[in-house]
């Protein structure tokens, strides 16, 4: 019985596939925008850019009156009172209704990998069939059309060099030519008319090829001379061309009326395969198909693309060679090779091929007749109507009425194929191949041969069993070969395929016979002359004789008795036989076997032989092979021949595997009486059967299943394995030798299986509880009787098992599933035979039977312990022992008495406990074993569920005994605590439940190596248990579903427990998976989440009791689940919380302590989260989700947060905001199946469309029934926790998990029923809740407001209402309306920093229905609250109206930061509101990549609430307000509070936010940190964490301070290590001109572009940008950067100029900014140069080359929390043409100095440098500008300086390109030897020439006495160029 996989048909069959049809459609907002999105931005864009972005403070946007819009419905009675009862009983039985019965069935299978108990079913045993390819011939037709021609095709493998199918003939002849033959076709058969075949290829190769042969009838002349006018003539020429052919009839119809029923070879023509047969894999081919023959097992018709999944490889059906182009294909072949007389051999056919494969040489060696011949292939569909099997037999379906049929072509595999013969097959293939007649007389020329097989020797004795051929009689008694004219050796080519006789006899022979045809016709003589005999008899020894041979040929008539003896060993006669060639071997033969009778294998043959004599009456001595047996030696000889049986080739043995076993277990059991001595084989039978498993499960070439069970022996046990029947009386006749038994086989309804099995089926007890299976056979009651007397089968096998010693006892149990699964068959069969069906189970089976039972399983359980004790390799085998050891058990459940197996289970799981030390592995080994167990069909009763839910109310104890119904309360309550625990009472009652569940405590609760395996199995154990009751079709009842709810309530106990280990969905998602780092770093952040998972376990969620968050749980390092596992896990809980009896599990709350109820609200958190709605595209998503490498900022922020420990980390960790949830921070991409909700997302491509609708529209309804159960729970609490006083802390965590779930994606049936909940618990506990759960306060404003703005109707109106209940009961608590005022604020806030996600006309409309709400609240309206409620949402709405603007600036960055930054700095006096923009700004830089602008924001954040804390506590280590983060940035003193009156931080509800705490900063700086990590600003990381190492030191947090100390070893490694590689920013100055621009015109900017932006990208950005505001006619960019002139600007126009900018450093600064990275960072100056001449043109002479710098100075320092500033000032100075020549030749000079002395030196740079200074092309640079500035002595003495400067300039150059000079000679190659000297020659020349102008100085400059006045350098006096002067100075 196949257990529990067909019970849960619901999951496996059909009716799960329609199931998703009864689903209700659930609708997600996530969802309806994506439909709505794409048609919103279908319009044309118009973008306001006029837009005051300088203004300060928010716009006034009541202006925007809220009182014009239409507000939402709104809901009846909800301004009503109710009492909370009331309430609460509505809402439940609103949530009762429409709710989906089976959980599981919405939940994803289990993963098939843990799915130990499905047993597979094996294949049912089919004939073997490969790939099958239909040939059709359409047409075949030549130049000219003058006779009959026949074709036959056949395959060829040319690697191989072998046929690799029967020939199939066909011929395509008009009727007038079939008349020309009618004389000699008798008559004509159906099935000879056939056109198409269907060819099987098991190996599919590129080297196959289809070979056409076309024959013609006999004529006189060679075959070229024949072939002549089909070359020559056309039939389209017309004319004389028509005469010759109608004279070419007539000669042909005379042939054909003369020699009809002779052929000649006339053409032939090869086709590849290779396009059908995929080549692209058979590179794999050989290896692979290998395995795919006996692979497919039970040969069967199947693509291989099916029996490669045996080999658990499943691939596309183009990977299996079969190409997926293999549609129908027509082909045409266009010209045939003659065939040559002297080439026709199967030799000289594959030389042909391959050189045909090589290249079509052939074309020109061998002539071509040109024809046409069309033909049509495809792939054989799965049943072909019409068919033929190679026997001619008919396949069903079979019309009677169709002419032609299709006919099977038989393939001979090139290599083996193991597949048991299961159709009746015995053909014979002859093959005439070569007769040598050179010597003899003349005559012998024409030669044909006729063949016959005969069964006597007279002439009549021919038998019709030779396959006819096309066109003719099914059947024919002789065949000829085909005549090579005047070939006195031919060769042949035929292929005669014989059917053979089932018995044979000594008679049975094949008969040639030889003649010369004479072609022309002569008067009176006959058309035939004899020439010869040969013969061969068919069988030898009585073996059929297959093989090749060379046969002497007599050429006279044969004598008599000849048959008797072969031909080469004919005794002498009188008178003797005349011999060709006296008796040598003249003509060759070889001939072939296709046979299920005969099995051509010594071993085999003897075997059956023998047994053949046993079973019938022969007469002794008997004749085996080549050696005599009396009677005496039968015994013996049976003996050994039944061991040798092993040792038979494995085809053969395959090919009869089912009737050797068949032998074998009959004469285990048969009394056998040789020679009047009782013999026995059964351990002689028992000791072969384990060397045949044992040889089959070691073949490579044989397939196993998922079990490792050799799939022959599965498929032999399940559907042909019968007790053997026990013969008394020896039959009289004898069966023919190796005939298959008839009852086993089921020959031709092929194309089921169903077909085959059903008879075999019967044979196969499906359940003991099933009386209704029709009995096999009705058996006599004297052969029961008969029966009875002899010994059993099963009591033999478990007798030889146990006995069993060595090797075959080590084999039997290496592979006891097969002996397993032949006792628990023949038990059955015993059982069904016996009729014990009705007795008790216990008599069923005699004691010792029952003992070799057990000493059975003791035996395989030691043996399993023992090989897990050794090394790794033998764990495998164990495991395979022990599923198979459970199968065995779990059959045994249903045929023998429960209680002995229930002992046997026992046995087991303690022996192995006493054996095993190694926990996992016994863990696992047990949980396999029970899995197994539990998928019984009968598990529940087995457990006996009915007993404990029974008086649930009343007495829920599970023990009969107490139902007794005066038990008293506190017992009672006891009881009920107990239920939900793992008692002993419990494991006692419900064994096998209750073993299952220790097991899975056990696994949970270890640890070590390969735990986390073992707990997914446990896990995954239980959770297919409970899918199977659920989709159960006996378990639909809601009071059976009760009670086995009640079964699993201790599961609950243990889900609790196992709290701490589950894995947390929240932001760190990845983080403790990371499969790669360091130990310290897995450490650390394991240990992180320990204690976090710890508070978690253990917390109050008061926020009084932060401190002693730990002490309530002893500390003990857990070993985390995965995401799938406790997915599983969790869904089992959810399942028994929905069906278990719901007032039974209020009472269980209502006792509990609160410690425990917060775990359930953990729980359900977990659920939560765990449950959420992926999305369509969840698949997608989610994978590369983890690969995202710009992650939300917030979320990272709270990860940060969340190393904090403490109850506020606490509350953190569990409210990451929802879309920010992603994997930590390592990309680790192993887990990314864990992230998907459906498994298969990594197959997702293939899926279509419907599939993914459907598989959404279930993952739907999924995530709403699962967070309904989750708010059913919430309920249960809240009403049981009523009466309780802990209501304080329990209201923090159901509120906790209310908000967690309005922040997953969730379907409006759920919200609908959330939101109601929720209006309950404020009604009921509102004043707890404004007064205790300040955060909790927060997020639900958020969430509330969040939904506020969703786009379905029925959300926003449920949203809108808990809005306004909110603020009316905060208004009515203490008047606490401020606070909630603040968090709508805030939340509001941060919502509209979330741009692309958020809808401001929805809420907008919200707002307005609150707003009626609170003008329809007549109770409220004698109060300030309606005011008040105006005044929030007229600020709302302001804020509204800033992200109004944010969406018009959403395409350009650079004004939509503008637009933040101003909004964050209008609430410069909101420091919440400050905050929750600075980081919405924060999240905008980090989408956009700009990592160092978000980190500034963050700083920004971290100052404002630095200052906030040190108002609030002075502590030593905090710092002090925003003066302390000038080293990070000089900007963050904006940050600075105004003054300390504008707000004082204790105002109630101001600075109430999470991040005003000390742990908040330090989570906003580490995030910082992490950002700066990541835009490369090492050295600003260590700044960052000066300010937080304090914190943590004062706090003693020191795995944090390992942490930090080694995040910032990884930066400084980083500056040490990349230091110039670091790309820092490029900046531009960019400038606005015209009126289009409103506020920006005539401003000037500094903008910052990523690391290499060249001036281009960013031109064509702003150009495009900007183009589609205005129309791109209407933007023109500036290209040059002379200062604009707005009088010739176009008014019409906008102009953007764009300069490239560089930082700009005076002297004095450059002493500070030493490194890299200082000049790049804290950056305000910006420098660029233009060039001019005083003519007005750029560029000129050099003596009238003049140039502007431009330095600009900005508002704030780079990097800011933007990324342009606007400029502030501009300063402008000029240089003269010889100070641009002294700038110019002092950049050449560094270049040079630079290239010397570049480490290590770079040899092509220095010689670019070198050829740029003193190549004699360039000599024109530096000398011409000397000639020009230094030829004489300028007249002005202002410029004496400035020509001393460019002298020394000069001088130093020189030096350097002589340094250089000798430097290029050291590294030049020896090929470069000229270039040096040129250079050099050019230098020395250089020299020369400089030499005079260089030494010439000026004697006024010299003379001490002179001063020169510095205030005459007019542009000198500015510092930076004093620097140079300074240096050459010292240098000269």
């Amino acid at each position: 019985n196949q257990g529990s996989p067909e019970i849960c048909g619901f999951k496996k069959t059909g009716s799960r596939k329609d199931f998703h049809k009864t689903l209700p459609k659930q609708t997600f907002e996530s969802e309806t925008l994506e439909c709505s999105e794409p048609a919103a931005q279908a319009g044309p864009r118009h973008l306001n850019v006029l837009c005051d972005v300088s203004g300060k403070g928010p716009v006034t946007a009541c202006d925007f009156d809220l009182r014009s819009l239409q507000p939402d419905k709104r809901l009846e009675n909800l301004l009503q009172q109710v009492s909370a009862e009331d309430f609460e009983k509505q809402n439940e039985e609103a949530r009762r209704t429409n709710r989906q019965a089976e959980l599981f069935a919405l939940y994803p299978s289990v993963d098939e990998e843990d799915a130990v108990e499905i047993r597979p079913v094996p294949e049912c045993p089919k004939e073997h069939l490969g790939n099958r390819i239909l040939v059709k011939l359409l047409t075949l037709k030549f130049e000219i059309d003058i006779e009959p021609l026949f074709a036959s095709i056949a395959l060829y493998d040319v690697k191989e060099r072998k046929k690799i199918s029967e020939n199939f003939h066909c011929d395509l002849n008009s009727d007038q030519f079939k008349g020309f033959l009618r004389a000699h076709t008798p008559s004509v058969a159906a099935s000879s008319q056939a056109r198409s075949a269907v060819f099987s290829v098991t190996f599919p190769s590129s080297d196959i090829y289809l070979v056409v042969k076309i024959e013609k009838v006999l004529q006189q002349g060679e075959i070229g001379d024949c072939a002549e006018p089909y070359t020559v003539i056309k039939e389209s020429d017309g004319g004389k061309s028509k005469e010759k052919i109608e004279k070419l009839k007539l000669q042909a119809e005379s042939f054909c009326q003369r020699l009809g029923k002779y052929r000649m070879p006339f053409a032939w023509a090869p086709i590849s395969l290779s396009s059908f047969f995929n080549v692209s894999t058979l590179e794999r081919e050989v290896t692979d198909v290998d395995s795919v023959v006996g692979r497919s097992s039970v040969g069967e018709r199947r693509t291989l693309a099916q029996s490669r999944r045996l080999s658990e490889r499943a691939l596309s059906l183009e990977e299996n060679g079969v190409g997926s182009n293999f549609k129908t294909s027509t082909l045409s072949v266009s010209s045939f090779f003659k065939q040559e007389g002297d080439r026709l051999s199967d030799e000289d056919l594959f030389k042909f091929l391959a050189d045909y494969k090589r290249s079509s040489s052939l074309q020109r060696r061998v002539k071509s007749i040109p024809g046409l011949l069309r033909l049509e292939i495809s792939t054989a569909p799965e049943i072909i109507n019409c068919c033929l099997t190679p026997e001619m037999l008919p396949v069903k379906p079979f019309p009677e009425n169709r002419t032609r049929p299709h006919k099977e072509i038989l393939e001979f595999p090139t290599r083996e194929v193991y597949v048991p013969h299961t159709v009746y097959r015995n053909l014979l293939y002859v093959y005439p191949q070569r007769l040598n007649f050179v010597n003899k007389l003349a005559s012998a020329r024409n030669i044909t041969i006729k063949i016959q097989f005969m069964c006597g020797e007279d002439a009549s004795n021919a038998m019709p069993v030779i396959f006819g051929k096309s066109s003719g009689p099914e059947f024919l008694q002789e065949v000829y070969t085909a005549v090579t004219y005047h070939n006195k050796s031919p060769d042949f080519y035929e292929e005669v395929k014989i059917k053979l006789p089932a018995k044979l006899t000594v008679n049975h022979h094949l008969l040639f016979t030889f003649y010369h045809i004479s072609c022309q016709q002569k008067q009176g003589a006959s058309v035939e002359t004899l020439l010869g005999y040969s013969w061969l008899p068919i069988l030898l020894n009585e073996r059929l004789q297959t093989g090749s041979y060379c046969l002497p040929v007599a050429l006279e008539k044969l004598p008599p008795n000849y048959s008797m003896h072969s031909a080469e060993k004919v005794p002498l006669q009188n008178p003797p036989i005349k011999w060709a060639e006296g008796h040598k071997g003249v003509f060759n033969i070889e001939v072939q076997a296709v046979s299920s009778v005969h099995t051509q294998d010594n071993h085999l043959e003897k075997f059956f032989t023998l047994c053949h004599s046993l079973e019938s009456q022969v007469t002794f001595p008997i004749r085996v092979l080549d050696q005599k047996i009396s009677e005496m030696g039968l015994e013996h000889e049976l003996k050994l021949s039944i061991i040798c049986l092993n040792s038979s080739r494995l085809e053969p043995l395959v090919l009869f595997l089912h009737l050797v076993l068949d032998k074998l277990f009959q004469l285990s059991v048969q009394p056998m009486v040789i020679a009047g001595q009782t013999a026995n084989f059964s351990q002689f039978a028992f000791e072969s059967v384990v060397a045949i498993a044992n040889s089959l499960h070691n073949s490579k070439d044989l397939s196993k299943d998922q079990h490792g069970r050799n799939c022959l022996l599965a498929s032999y046990v399940h559907y042909v394995f019968r007790l053997p029947e026990v013969q008394r009386d020896v039959p009289k006749s004898g069966a023919p030798t190796a005939l298959p038994d008839p009852r086993s086989y089921h020959t031709y309804g092929r194309t089921s299986a169903a077909a085959v099995s059903s008879k075999l089926l019967q044979a196969r007890v499906i359940s003991s509880s099933n009386p209704d299976l029709a009995g096999t056979h009705s058996a006599a009651d004297e052969e029961v009787k008969n029966i009875m007397s002899s010994k059993h089968f099963h009591e033999e096998l478990a007798l030889q098992m146990v006995v069993s010693t060595g090797m075959v006892r080590e084999t039997v149990f290496k592979y006891a599933w097969f002996f397993f699964e032949l006792l628990v068959k023949s038990m059955a069969q015993h059982v069904h035979n016996m009729d014990k069906r009705d007795s008790f189970r216990r008599t069923r089976f005699s004691d010792r039977f029952m003992d070799d039972i057990t000493t059975i399983v003791n035996v395989v359980t030691s043996e399993i312990a023992a090989l897990l004790v050794k090394p790794q390799k033998e764990n495998e085998q164990a495991e395979k022992m022990n599923i198979s050891l459970a199968f065995f058990l779990y059959d045994l459940l249903s045929l023998m008495d429960r209680g002995f197996v229930f002992n046997l289970i026992k046995h087991y799981c303690n022996q192995l406990s006493a054996k095993l030390s190694n926990l996992p592995t016994l863990v696992s080994m047990r949980l396999e074993f029970l899995r197994i167990l539990c998928s019984h069909e009968h598990y529940l009763n087995l457990n006996l569920f009915f007993m404990n839910a029974d008086a649930a109310p009343t007495s829920p104890c599970p023990s009969i005994s107490s139902q007794n119904s005066s038990s008293c309360s506190s017992f009672q309550d006891q009881k009920i605590a107990s239920m939900f625990d793992l008692t002993s009472e419990y494991r006692q009652q419900h064994f096998l439940t209750g073993l299952l569940f220790t097991e899975l405590a056990a696994a949970l609760d270890a640890e070590g190596e390969g735990i986390s395996k073992v707990q997914r199995k446990a896990v995954s154990a239980v959770h297919s248990l409970l899918s199977s009751h659920d989709l159960d079709p006996r378990c639909v009842k809601p009071e059976v579903k009760v009670k086995i709810a009640a079964l699993y309530l201790p599961l609950v106990g243990i889900i609790l427990d196992a709290l701490p280990q589950l894995c947390d969905f929240t932001v760190a998602d990845t983080r403790r998976y990371r499969t790669s780092g360091s130990d310290e770093e897995q450490e650390g952040a394991g240990a992180i989440n320990q204690n976090v998972a710890l508070a978690i376990a253990g917390n109050n969620f008061n926020l009084k009791t932060s401190g002693i968050v730990l002490s309530s749980l002893p500390y003990k390092q857990y070993n985390m689940l995965n995401a799938d596992t406790t997915r599983n896990l969790m869904i089992c809980f959810l399942w028994i919380m929905k069906n278990a009896d719901q007032s039974l599990i209020r009472k269980w709350i209502a006792d509990l302590p609160s410690t425990q109820l917060n775990r359930i609200l953990d729980l359900l958190f977990i659920c939560v989260l765990c449950f959420e709605y992926k999305g369509k595209q969840s698949s997608d998503k989610v994978s590369t989700q983890v690969l995202q490498k710009s992650r939300d900022v917030k979320a990272r922020l709270e990860e940060a947060l969340l190393r904090g420990e403490g109850a506020r980390g606490e509350m953190m960790r569990r409210r990451a905001p929802g879309n920010d949830r992603f994997p930590g921070l390592n990309e680790n991409l192993r887990w990314k199946k864990e992230q998907t909700h459906w498994r298969q997302a990594n197959e997702k491509l293939d899926k279509t469309k419907a599939e993914l609708d459907q598989e959404a529209l279930i993952s739907g309804n999924l995530a709403t029934e699962a967070h309904l159960i989750i708010l059913d729970m919430q309920e249960n609490i809240i009403q049981a926790s009523s009466a309780l006083d802990c209501k304080d802390s329990l209201l923090g965590g159901v509120l906790r998990v209310l908000v967690n779930s309005l922040n997953c994606d969730q379907s409006t049936t759920y919200l609908t029923h959330c939101f109601a909940t929720l209006r309950a618990l404020i009604a009921k506990f509102g004043d707890l809740l404004f007064e205790e759960e300040v955060e909790q306060c927060f997020d639900l404003c958020h969430q509330v407001l969040h939904h506020c703005s969703s786009s379905m109707d029925v959300t926003r109106s449920q949203a809108c209402a808990t809005l306004y209940l909110l603020m009316r009961f905060s208004f009515g608590a203490t008047s606490n309306f401020a606070r909630v005022k603040m968090q709508v604020t805030m939340s509001l806030a941060s919502l509209v920093g979330r741009a692309p996600d958020f809808n401001e006309e929805h809420l907008r409309r919200s707002l307005r229905t609150i707003l009626a709400y609170s003008e329809e609240d007549t109770a409220m309206q004698m109060t300030p609250f309606p005011t008040q409620v105006e005044e929030l949402l007229c600020n709302l709405n302001s804020i509204l109206y800033d992200t109004v603007k944010m969406r018009e600036f959403q395409e350009d960055p650079e004004m939509l930061m503008d637009l933040m930054y101003r909004i964050a700095k209008s609430y410069q006096a909101s420091p919440d509101l400050r905050l929750t923009w600075l980081q919405n700004m924060a999240e905008k830089h980090t989408k956009k990549k700009c990592y160092t602008e978000a980190a500034m924001c963050l700083v920004h954040a971290a100052a404002l609430v630095a200052e906030y804390l040190s108002m609030l506590e002075d502590h030593s280590y905090l710092p002090v307000g925003s003066v302390s983060f000038q080293n990070i940035s000089s900007n963050v003193l904006e940050e600075s509070v105004v003054s300390d009156d504008t707000l004082s931080p204790d105002e109630d509800g101001v600075c109430a936010g999470q991040y005003f705490t000390e742990s908040g900063l330090v989570g906003l700086l580490e995030q910082a940190a992490e950002l700066f990590s990541t835009g490369g600003l090492y050295e600003t990381v260590n700044e960052v964490y000066k300010l937080v190492i304090p914190i943590l030191e004062a706090h003693r947090e020191f795995r944090k301070l390992t942490l930090t100390h080694s995040k910032l070893q990884r930066a400084f490694d980083s500056i040490v290590n990349k230091d110039h590689k670091r790309m820092f920013g490029t900046y531009f100055r960019v400038g606005f001109f015209g009126s289009k621009f409103g506020d920006l015109d005539e401003q000037e900017f500094v903008y910052k572009e990523p690391a290499i932006t060249k001036l281009p990208e960013i031109s064509h950005r702003l150009e495009a940008f900007y183009g589609q505001c205005f129309g791109a006619e209407f933007v023109e960019v500036i290209k040059d950067s002379t200062p604009v002139d707005k009088t010739k600007l176009d008014p019409n126009k906008a102009y953007i100029q764009i300069t490239f900018v560089e930082p700009y450093f005076d002297e004095y600064e450059m002493k500070d900014r030493v490194t890299y990275f200082e000049k790049n960072f804290n950056l305000r100056r910006f420098m660029y140069t233009t060039p001019f001449t005083l003519e007005g043109r750029p560029r000129g002479e050099l003596h009238e080359q003049y140039r502007r710098n431009t330095v600009l100075t900005t508002m704030h320092a780079f990097p800011y929390i933007k990324t342009r500033i606007s400029v502030i000032q501009k300063e402008e100075f000029v240089l003269t043409p010889i100070e641009v020549a002294i700038e110019d030749m002092k950049k050449k000079t560094l270049q040079l100095a630079v290239a010397i002395n570049q480490e290590p030196p770079d040899p092509k740079m220095l010689q670019m440098v070198l050829q740029g200074s003193v190549g004699a092309t360039v000599n024109q640079g530096p000398l011409e500008v000397a000639q020009v500035f230094l030829a004489e002595i300028p007249a002005d003495p202002k410029l004496y300086r400035h020509h001393n400067k460019l002298r020394l300039c000069f001088k130093e150059f020189i030096m350097r390109c002589g340094e250089a000079v000798e430097k290029n000679k050291r590294l030049i190659t020896a090929d470069q030897r000229e270039y040096q000297q040129e250079l050099k020659k050019n230098y020395n020349k250089l020299k020369e020439n400089l030499r005079p102008m260089i030494e010439r100085k000026i004697p006024e400059l010299y003379k001490p006495i002179f001063r020169v006045e510095s205030q005459k350098r007019d542009s000198f006096h500015r510092s930076s160029f004093r620097k140079c002067e300074t240096q050459l100075s010292q240098g000269s």
